[in-house]
């Protein structure tokens, strides 16, 4: 997924991966040629809309091809179409890559941040230092002398919008009014993990560009391109669905471990190891374990959709841990427990919301899901006999 180049020094950035290079460092993606050949070809047809939606599940390459389209735009002829000639001197020669050399000194700009035809929206901070929660219309103002400075450039002008999910109502509205009447030689880029959330005025003035998850095969090359040894690609691929991002995550939280211990745990449903359980759940109270106890929650859910999708289309392709296809097998055989899975899904996403909001006891928590999860397969297989 990525080679790192010289990359400025940064604090905190909330689109960066800890331990991973940032999306604008990152020159090699892979599995998303679609994408890329989709904005190519608009490029070299000149129908290159001013607003792009770059949507798909998160940690699947989306800022990367935005900084990539960026790298590629900004190091374009300033002032007009490409002036290089075709092989015979007759005609413009288009670009078949938005790949730029990196001694390219546009490129180099883009890479550190300080290209002046590039404006990054993004979570700023607030007048205490702390990481806000949101983009507010303050980390948007700047858009428009940005548009004003940036005009006599001749060149194009790029924003990036990483992620356009978290923005406020104002901020949303603000963006908006520049997907309205963008200026000319213009591109706004949108990242979004969940575009249903937009303004549905935001979602029709952008194109969209849908890039895929990615399989076990190029979750492994993207893996070995950051810089990380995943001998079970397949296990990984299942558990993120198919993100190098959450990848990464659950390799370096030793996720495939945890979500192994969690199927051996459920295995036994019915019912099920009561100190086993109570293990599990004190090992997320524990104190500086806040990042085990939103693991836990989240391969929690994970089973959950599988264990639904396992009813509604049969036993995954590729496992999670051992044993896991003949558990979801056996909890759910048919569309009628898939919909029971999926409704406690949702119920029990709704509850882990809560109670991280007014801070619960994690174990308490844990142990409550694993309660609710041994009662509908006990209520299910009480209605199938």
């Amino acid at each position: 997924m990525s080679v790192l180049v010289d990359a400025p020094e940064t604090l905190t950035e909330p689109d960066r991966l800890e331990g991973v290079p940032h999306p604008r460092e990152t020159v090699l993606l892979i599995g998303q040629d679609p994408a890329e050949t989709a904005f190519l070809t608009a490029y070299n047809a000149g129908r290159l809309h001013s607003g792009w939606l770059l949507t798909g599940p998160k940690g699947i390459g989306k800022a990367t091809l935005a900084w990539r389209i960026a790298r590629f735009l900004l190091s374009r002829p300033a002032g007009g179409d490409d002036t290089a000639l075709g092989l015979f001197g007759d005609a413009p020669a288009k670009p078949a890559s938005l790949v730029v050399d990196l001694d390219n000194p546009e490129a180099r700009r883009v890479i550190s941040g300080a290209h002046p035809g590039l404006f990054l929206i993004r979570r700023n901070h607030d007048e205490k230092g702390r990481l806000r929660k949101e983009i507010t219309v303050d980390a948007v103002r700047g858009i428009k002398s940005f548009f004003g400075l940036s005009a006599t450039e001749g060149g194009w002008r790029v924003v990036i919008v990483d992620c356009a999910d978290e923005m406020n109502r104002s901020a949303a509205n603000a963006i908006l009014k520049e997907l309205e009447e963008p200026p000319a030689r213009t591109v706004i880029l949108l990242v979004s993990h969940q575009p249903s959330r937009l303004l549905p005025t935001i979602r029709s003035r952008c194109r969209e560009l849908r890039l895929a998850p990615l399989d076990d095969t190029q979750i492994g090359a993207a893996m070995e391109a950051a810089g990380f040894t995943a001998p079970e690609t397949g296990a990984l691929a299942a558990l993120s669905g198919g993100s190098v991002g959450e990848s990464i995550r659950l390799l370096s939280q030793d996720g495939l471990a945890l979500y192994h211990e969690l199927i051996t745990l459920l295995s036994g449903i019915p019912s099920f190891d009561r100190p086993a359980a109570i293990a599990l759940a004190n090992s997320c109270a524990a104190k500086g374990a806040e990042a085990r106890y939103a693991l836990v929650l989240d391969l929690l859910a994970t089973f959950l959709a599988r264990c639904a999708r396992a009813g509604l289309i049969g036993e995954p392709s590729m496992q999670g841990a051992p044993g896991e296809a003949c558990l979801l097998a056996r909890l759910s055989p048919d569309d009628r427990a898939a919909r029971a899975w999926a409704d406690l899904a949702q119920d029990l996403s709704a509850r882990a919301g809560h109670a991280r909001a007014v801070n619960l006891d994690p174990s308490s928590v844990i142990l409550d899901m694993l309660f609710k999860i041994e009662e509908t397969a006990a209520r299910h297989a009480a209605a199938t006999v």
